[in-house]
């Protein structure tokens, strides 16, 4: 037995836990937790234009990876801290569970509650050079992966007050990749400048020196009503009022406002926030908020004849086509992990819940057309949520019936265990053919699809069931779809999208995966998608042959076979059915040589945008998404 004893307890001392276990402060050492350092200093500068004294927030990316965050605030106190020693602002960025929003009365509301973000951007960067402006001095102190040699010190007078942050992440740390994707800063910065009317944020990005670079000013003085409407715009939504319908109230130090507008999508796109952080998993925020507004339009609905006494509307009916942000703020926040995906405080739900369903009851009576628009949209979904209730059940009582509840395509395996078991989805018979004769039996099942697949973007739910292209997957996998769905029930570990290298191909993946984000989305989130990887070319010589999957890979193989002279056939493949089986197995299905990329989703708000940009039925918001990203295209096939 190896040895265990009192020898081997560590104590990490000071940010030694941060840097040995970053995971737990941000999340991830990829590109979301990278993001992320930039999101906690920016938060420190919006927890300054909470408490009244910052109205000018700079975000510069700089040559090197390097960001610089600037704000026009008070400024960190650099006086000597009464317990620690040192300089407060030391303190700040080098202890853990130290800043000012602990309730000493510094803020009343900020978003930065753990005391953890600016020292946990510290332990993690190379460098963090910090600059304190306090109306008379200019202060500076550097930190070197969260150590430092020389205290904060005056270098300069100045009457400016604020606080400047620049730092790199440290590669050490950040070793997938430490490069900051601008769009994506972009996106946190415009949702900061909706939620903070008035603020102005100002953002550049100058890493190359050989470029101009653009300095884009966000400053939105109608707030979270400019963010509904721009939610709109960018996905090319037609509302169906004229005008965002906007709520505001206080209680005691708590403070609640909501814009929502409904639109001619069948989508909800509910945002929520608890002073000004992002809270992707909802919390009493939102429920209080989505309680609220069922009520309040099923009480108008029964109230004007829209609705029978008996009936009622549900939720998700209520919900279809709005666009709702829901912003809170709170002297107290009860987050869930440092991440913050949550709030957790009880206190909220009634104060929104009361505050949303009073001021909708009364926009609802005082503006009836509008609300006639609203509720024939609630029925519409309505009748959609019955007529596929009534689909789902006839879809069951017919697989009772059947003799085998499995569809005819499907070829199946004989293990079912989550840990090896395989569907891989496949187009057309004859690259089913290929995959069933090329796969082993004992963990991989086939199924075969065909013909063209329902865009279920432009479809509700009622539709889905009883199509013959997706409910045979749906009762491949067992679980389900929609309210139904059940994880518990699927039937294999990975569900792989085998589709050609090839324009047609590339539809069929993404109309499947907009379909499993739509009606199976546990199934990405749990990571149970993957896209297999067949490859574009073969080339050989004689008996000898490489399979290359980009163009890149292509020309490599034909100089390592022609090297000794002599030419050499380059096969490119335009379908799977192309391939042999053992072929197919060989580049593909073998688990000891295939490569597969695994579907999953750093953004959910990002991915909803674009697939409904993608995948609707507005070409204008399309076209300028193609536009933009043309650049990042490869492997064109034209």
């Amino acid at each position: 037995m190896q040895k265990y004893d009192e020898t081997q307890i560590q104590v990490l001392e000071g940010l030694e836990a941060v840097r040995k276990r970053p995971g737990m402060y941000i999340g991830s050492t990829g590109p979301k937790g990278l993001h992320h350092l930039v999101y906690e200093i920016v938060d420190n500068a919006i927890d300054e234009a909470l408490a009244g004294y910052c109205t000018d927030i700079g975000v510069r990316l700089l040559p090197g990876e390097i960001v610089e965050v600037s704000d026009n605030g008070r400024g960190i106190p650099v006086g000597i801290h009464p317990t620690e020693g040192i300089s407060a602002a030391t303190v700040v960025y080098t202890v853990l569970h130290a800043g000012g929003k602990f309730g000493g009365g510094g803020y009343k509301h900020a978003g930065g509650l753990h005391g953890v973000g600016s020292s946990v951007v510290n332990a993690l960067s190379e460098y963090l050079e910090l600059t304190v402006f306090d109306g008379e001095h200019e202060w500076y102190q550097k930190f070197e992966r969260g150590n430092y040699s020389e205290p904060i010190k005056i270098v300069g007078d100045s009457s400016k007050r604020g606080t400047t942050v620049r730092f790199k992440a440290d590669p050490e740390i950040f070793k997938e990749s430490d490069v900051y994707d601008y769009e994506t800063l972009l996106l946190r910065l415009r949702e900061e400048a909706f939620l903070n009317a008035g603020l102005t944020i100002t953002y550049s990005d100058e890493r190359d020196p050989n470029e101009d670079f653009e300095i884009v000013k966000l400053k939105y003085d109608g707030g979270i009503r400019q963010f509904v409407e721009h939610i709109h715009t960018v996905r090319g939504l037609t509302p169906l009022c004229e005008n965002v319908i906007y709520v505001s109230g206080v209680e005691g130090d708590s403070s609640c406002e909501v814009a929502l507008m409904w639109n001619d999508s069948y989508n909800e796109v509910v945002m929520s926030f608890a002073n000004n952080v992002y809270t992707p998993d909802g919390g009493t925020h939102e429920v209080g908020f989505k309680n609220a507004l069922t009520r309040a339009v099923n009480d108008y609905g029964k109230k004007f004849n829209f609705l029978k006494a008996d009936e009622k509307y549900a939720g998700e009916d209520i919900r279809e086509g709005l666009t709702a942000i829901v912003s809170v703020k709170l002297s107290d926040c009860e987050f869930e992990g440092q991440t913050k995906g949550r709030l957790g405080n009880p206190e909220v739900k009634p104060f929104v819940d009361k505050l949303v369903f009073e001021k909708i009851g009364i926009f609802l009576e005082e503006h009836p057309e509008e609300a006639a628009r609203i509720s024939e949209k609630c029925i519409a979904a309505k009748s959609a949520r019955e007529a596929a209730k009534k689909a789902r059940e006839a879809a069951r009582k017919k697989s009772q019936m059947e003799s085998m509840s499995l569809p005819g395509k499907l070829a199946d395996c004989t293990e079912h265990d989550l840990d090896y078991s395989e569907l891989y989805i496949v187009e057309g018979d004859s690259a089913g053919g290929s995959a069933k004769q090329g796969r082993d039996r004992k963990f991989q099942a086939i199924l075969s699809l065909w013909g063209k697949m329902l865009n279920v973007e432009k479809a509700r739910l009622d539709r889905v069931y009883g199509n013959e292209k997706l409910m045979p997957i749906v009762a491949a996998l067992g679980t389900s779809i929609g309210e139904d769905f059940d994880l518990a029930k699927l039937r294999y570990g990975k569900v792989i999208i085998m589709a050609d290298a090839d324009v047609d191909g590339s539809h069929i993946r993404t109309l499947l995966l907009t379909f499993f984000f739509r009606f199976m989305r546990p199934l990405i989130d749990e990571g149970h998608i993957w896209l297999a990887q067949p490859p574009l070319f073969k080339v050989s010589r004689g008996k000898k042959q490489r399979y290359a999957f980009s163009d890149e890979e292509r020309d490599m193989y034909i100089a390592e076979l022609t090297a000794e002279g002599g030419k050499c056939d380059v096969q490119r493949y335009k379908g799977l059915g192309e391939m042999d089986p053992d072929q197919l197995w060989e580049t593909t299905m073998d688990p000891e040589r295939r490569t597969m990329v695994k579907v999953g989703i750093d953004d959910a708000f990002k991915a909803d945008e674009t697939i409904t940009i993608l995948m609707g039925d507005k070409v204008a918001p399309r076209r300028d998404f193609i536009v933009k990203n043309a650049k990042y295209v490869s492997n064109l096939d034209i």
